[in-house]
């Protein structure tokens, strides 16, 4: 079904019942007037989304581009990292993440001009989950208050609930987001309401030219029929007669497979092409002329839905920049304004002044406009026409002390007047000193790491020490299932990304943005190395996914919780990451009861590989580091301290290991040096926490009295 009513016979001759007096028949079919009809969700969505490209096309480049913004809560001007909030948008519901939720949001709502989100509470009478509900299922009831009296959500023709609307606050379970409509005071209008006529001809247009394609792209035309009896009279044909005919042209003649096939007509009959070629109506421009129109009503440059030879905008840069600046960023303007109209006040235990805001300024597409802001910013401080300050609030930073005053080149003075005096020189160094640019001292001055501090702005200067970042760059370039589900298991969006930033600060790089990462990273630490991870203060909890969040969001910051360290930290990832894999922690996994002596295994290791017997001397200094990297914890207790023969002896086993047993060895693994440290590092760990991540090995090797070894 069309959005609007398409073709339908416009008049059909019909033959008289007489034989004579009539004059030549020609019979045809032609268009119908454009019919207008009421248009439903259903019918927008077919003929509009399904059945349409460029309607596609636009839909998806605003509903994917708005949901990939990133998001963040504030509570006044400070952002809040870990809340129910941030959770219940970071996962609304089991089926869809906060991506996929806002890309079917933003979809509802340019297609039938509503979005419908639904709370699932919990018994606090706190939003839980969130989900979408489809806008052809919603029915609003209401008369004439200004607040509707229900909602009513049917599926199938069945009532399946109903939703009150509360009159004095029009809040309820159920949210409705929609666009104005001058009509309607209940329902919103969607673009595609505009564009339908547009939609209508570039499908007719498409359809006409499968059409052309499948009949072998000949026109259409007419059959003439003008015989004449003996009298000179025409002749009418019979009802079987022209039935039979065009049963004939049909059967010979349509379709591809008859293409280009010649029409033999005999007596009087004579071919009449009624249609225009393809280059007459000139579809191509036709289509091209629909698509921009189409585009235009949802505020999509033409060039980004493919319509080629438009000159709007100079580059695809320039387009994009436009489609976020006039078409996403408003729509986003008005999600945000809905959501802290009814979502966020339902989180009041996070405090008041919170608020949703969409991160606008992290939109990729906005680079070069950021540009072009810090280029006329900075020429405008060089000219004295703004102070640093009023530069720095304009590019988003926080203002300092001392940065308020105009600056102007020294070269400068007024025409009316000669040129200013030489400044005085100052030879004594104590005098310079002394007496220095008053003005650049002020500038210097950085309230790094604390306020009041004049420090450079560097990792190097910050009051908390950084986590292991080989560590952490492991954990994040771990592309494996379980690898990935620890990753996201802690910090939002911005935590991943402050460890791209801490990444360009390790390698030396004092761009503004990760400057002013380093401050924030300080203010960070101040709030969260203290209460992160504290749950693992009882070494007895075992790692898993719901409690290790504050931990990864630590690592991802480079931040260390100062009562855990370091090496619990890694610990606590690398036993969880052994409990999801389900694998012993050696790999071989020998029973208890099928232990080698240290003896036999190497036996196994000449039969299998004679060339690594020995540990390379490199193997040796790593392996000795580690030795003192523990003992200087731990080496005070006989039963937990470490030896370079005990860890060459387990390393030595990780090798017969690879070997011996190479199903069990992990893809990602390079060599048999990289499994046998791996080996090494879970024995360093059973001896100093008393318990395997996995399953039991080398116990003989562990020192007597410790609570795993097999030595009496």
């Amino acid at each position: 079904m069309a959005i609007f009513d398409g073709m339908r016979n416009f008049f059909r001759t019909t033959p008289p019942e007489k034989k004579y007096g009539a004059g030549p028949v020609m019979g045809y079919f032609g268009v119908g007037p454009y019919t207008d009809r009421k248009m439903g969700y259903s019918d927008l969505a077919t003929d509009g989304y399904l059945k349409n490209s460029i309607v596609f096309r636009c839909v998806n480049e605003i509903s994917k581009g708005a949901s990939a913004v990133p998001y963040v809560i504030k509570q006044g001007d400070e952002i809040i990292e870990q809340s129910q909030l941030n959770y219940l948008l970071d996962r609304p519901n089991p089926l869809q993440s906060y991506s996929e939720f806002f890309n079917s949001l933003f979809s509802y709502l340019l297609l039938g001009g509503n979005a419908y989100l639904l709370r699932v509470t919990n018994n606090n009478d706190q939003p839980k989950e969130l989900h979408l509900l489809r806008p052809d299922r919603i029915e609003i009831k209401g008369s004439s208050k200004v607040f509707p009296d229900k909602f009513v959500y049917r599926v199938g023709g069945n009532v399946m609930n109903e939703y009150e609307i509360d009159q004095d606050t029009g809040k309820g379970d159920l949210k409705q987001i929609k666009l104005w409509n001058p009509l309607d005071d209940y329902y919103g209008l969607s673009p595609l309401v505009a564009a339908a006529m547009e939609v209508d001809q570039h499908n007719a247009a498409t359809r006409h030219n499968i059409g052309l394609l499948e009949n072998g792209a000949r026109p259409s035309g007419a059959v003439i029929f003008k015989p004449q009896d003996d009298g000179g009279y025409p002749i009418q044909l019979t009802d079987g007669q022209r039935q039979q005919l065009l049963e004939d042209l049909n059967s010979r003649f349509s379709g591809s497979a008859n293409a280009g096939r010649p029409m033999l007509l005999e007596g009087d009959f004579d071919w009449k092409e009624m249609g225009l070629s393809p280059k007459d109506m000139d579809f191509l421009n036709l289509k091209h002329m629909s698509a921009t129109d189409i585009a235009m009503c949802f505020g999509v440059p033409s060039q980004l839905v493919g319509v080629p030879d438009s000159q709007t905008y100079s580059n695809m840069a320039e387009a994009r920049l436009a489609l976020y600046e006039e078409t996403i960023i408003p729509y986003l303007r008005k999600v945000q304004s809905d959501l802290n109209e009814w979502l966020v006040p339902q989180f009041e235990e996070l405090g008041e002044d919170l608020s949703f805001e969409y991160d606008i300024d992290r939109i990729p597409a906005l680079a070069e406009r950021r540009r072009m802001i810090y280029q006329n910013v900075l020429g405008a401080v060089n000219a004295g026409v703004m102070t640093r300050n009023e530069a720095r609030e304009l590019v988003g930073l926080s203002p300092m002390d001392g940065a308020d005053d105009l600056l102007v080149p020294s070269n400068l003075f007024p025409l009316n007047e000669g040129a200013p005096p030489e400044p005085e020189v100052v030879d004594d160094p104590e005098d310079i000193a002394m007496f220095g640019d008053e003005e650049e001292k002020q500038e210097e001055v950085t309230n790094f790491p604390k306020a009041g501090d004049n420090k450079k702005i560097s990792l190097r200067n910050s009051n908390f020490p950084q986590f292991d970042f080989d560590f952490a760059q492991v954990m994040a370039n771990d592309m494996t299932a379980n690898g990935r589900k620890i990753w996201k298991a802690g910090g939002n969006i911005r935590g991943t990304e402050a460890f791209r930033l801490w990444e360009k600060a390790k390698k030396g790089e004092e761009t503004p943005a990760v400057l002013s990462w380093i401050k924030e990273r300080e203010a960070w630490s101040a709030r969260h190395t203290v209460i992160d991870g504290n749950a693992f203060k009882d070494m007895k909890l075992e790692p898993n996914l719901s409690n290790v969040g504050g931990i990864v969001s630590l690592i991802k910051w480079g931040a260390i919780n100062p009562d855990l360290g370091q090496r619990r930290m890694k610990d606590i990832i690398l036993e969880l990451t052994k409990k999801l894999e389900e694998r012993k922690t050696d790999n071989i996994i020998r029973p208890e009861s099928d232990e080698h002596d240290i003896e036999s295994l190497i036996d196994d290791i000449h039969v299998k590989a004679p060339e690594d017997t020995r540990v390379s001397e490199q193997a040796k200094r790593t392996l000795q580091g580690k030795v003192d990297e523990h003992n200087e914890e731990f080496g005070d207790t006989p039963s937990k301290r470490a030896t370079l023969r005990m860890l060459e002896a387990v390393f030595k086993r990780g090798v017969g290991a690879y070997y011996t047993n190479p199903q069990s060895v992990r893809p990602n693994v390079s060599g048999p040096d990289q499994w046998a440290f791996a080996r090494v590092n879970a024995f360093l760990f059973a001896l100093r926490t008393g318990r395997f991540q996995g399953g039991k090995f080398d116990r003989d090797l562990l020192p007597k009295g410790h609570p795993l070894s097999t030595k009496e």
